[in-house]
């Protein structure tokens, strides 16, 4: 699971006719280029800067694949509708300069968030993990120094715990899996050794996946930042560390992915065909938690949750037609580190009572979930030219108000109309990342 790939980095899917983003891959052109998000849809694909666009809508998804992939260093270009502008908006149009994604730009990477909460100054680290990742032929070659998830997060809280954090934040969010092993090893940097995941194959049997090095590489304060597109491994991590009481888990309920499926190549079956028959895929296992829950369609649900963006309905392993159930088996044999439960309420109340309190970066996120559910609620569109365009403009002026709002609470040059913002400017604001440092401390702060 090297993760090497070309193109723009996403991941597609179609639903309604339209081609949707599912996943944003790290490190990717559209990673980089921060214009292009999880659940927008592409209408419209041309190639180089002045090539002509081609409308997409009712296209299949891997004909979509086709028009979009191209050889690193070229130029294709997009026809958006952001995942939260309504029916009244028109596409925008991106260009990406298409390339290879290296292992390197989606490693683990850290950094210190400073916090002043209740008067006193907090220094938290912060791990950000986009994918469970493993270089399989470098450890196959006996490299010692192969790259993993793993090793990369060990060096990194090394170095978090050498600059003296008092508390750790791992952010899961958008991370969609990757390796299973890389899981069970990253949950063994925080545990003493144990069962970490239980596997049913479709015989019954049931294999428990545990860790066995009984050091630990960090016992502090422990926070997980999940969202929606956390899936599969990233799950595994996050409910062995909820299980354990080893730490908490922080933002919205998780994908639900706990299946295990397996491609057949139908050309292995019938050798002599000239022809490219194509894949099955089959569903071969189902993951569970060590206390016995299943992963699927529940996925993870957070001790202190942050109002979700997008409809679970409409996203996640439960909005599948023919996704299987949730289910429960017997729980594995594990020892808790730790109750961090107990803290909960009192930090669900201090929370709540921070939120209220009307912080400009708060405000400006839950703007942008309740014009979404606004949007996605609307039943009814007009179809008079006329007003439809009077909406369009109300919606860019509220849009570019609230931009310059956030600039101006950032400390950054505030745009002129129909002005963008640099593209080599960086995002400072994460509201989510900054509550979880609030309620972090807190946690310190209570605990002790």
């Amino acid at each position: 699971m090297s993760r090497s790939l070309e193109g723009i980095g996403a991941q597609l899917q179609t639903e309604d006719e339209y081609t949707k983003i599912a996943e944003i891959v790290p490190g990717g052109p559209a990673f980089k280029s921060k214009l292009l998000h999880a659940n927008d849809k592409i209408v419209g694909v041309a190639q180089g800067k002045e090539g002509d666009f081609v409308d997409i809508i009712g296209w299949r998804v891997t004909d979509v694949v086709q028009l979009i992939r191209g050889p690193k260093g070229s130029i294709v270009r997009l026809q958006i509708i952001s995942a939260n502008q309504s029916a009244n908006a028109g596409p925008k149009e991106i260009t990406l300069v298409r390339d290879k994604i290296t292992l390197e730009e989606q490693s683990a990477k850290s950094k210190i968030l400073e916090i002043k909460n209740n008067d006193k100054n907090y220094k938290l680290g912060v791990i950000t993990i986009p994918a469970f990742y493993s270089d399989f032929d470098a450890e196959q070659r006996g490299d010692k120094d192969y790259k993993s998830t793993t090793k990369d997060v060990q060096k990194l809280l090394t170095e978090l715990i050498n600059a003296n954090i008092q508390g750790v934040i791992i952010d899961l969010r958008n991370n969609g899996g990757g390796s299973l092993e890389e899981a069970i090893k990253l949950t063994g940097l925080f545990i003493k050794s144990g069962p970490v995941v239980q596997i049913k194959n479709s015989n019954g049997s049931i294999k428990v996946e545990s860790d066995p090095d009984p050091a630990i590489q960090y016992s502090g304060p422990l926070v997980i930042l999940e969202n929606r597109l956390s899936a599969s491994a990233s799950e595994i991590f996050s409910a062995a560390i909820q299980d354990y009481g080893r730490g908490l888990i922080i933002g919205e309920e998780s994908y639900g992915k706990g299946t295990v499926q397996n491609l057949i190549d139908l050309n292995r079956l019938m050798p002599n065909s000239s022809d490219k028959l194509g894949q099955v895929k089959l569903t071969i296992a189902k993951f569970y938690r060590i206390n016995g829950e299943s992963t699927q369609h529940l996925g993870v649900v957070p001790d202190i949750k942050f109002p979700p963006v997008f409809d679970f309905t409409e996203i996640g392993e439960s909005s599948e037609p023919s996704s299987l159930p949730w289910d429960q088996i017997k729980s594995a044999d594990y020892t808790p580190f730790g109750n961090v439960r107990q803290y909960v309420p009192g930090l669900i109340m201090k929370h709540e009572e921070r939120i209220k309190k009307n912080d400009p970066l708060w405000k400006e996120y839950m703007d942008e979930v309740n014009d979404y559910k606004e949007a996605h609620d609307k039943k009814i569109i007009s179809l008079n030219e006329a007003i439809r365009k009077k909406e369009h403009d109300e919606e860019e002026q509220k849009r570019f108000e609230r931009e310059n709002e956030r600039r101006k609470d950032s400390g950054l040059k505030l745009l002129q109309k129909g002005e963008t913002p640099p593209s080599d400017e960086e995002q400072k604001d994460d509201p989510l990342l900054d509550e979880t440092g609030h309620i972090l401390a807190d946690y310190i702060s209570i605990a002790g």
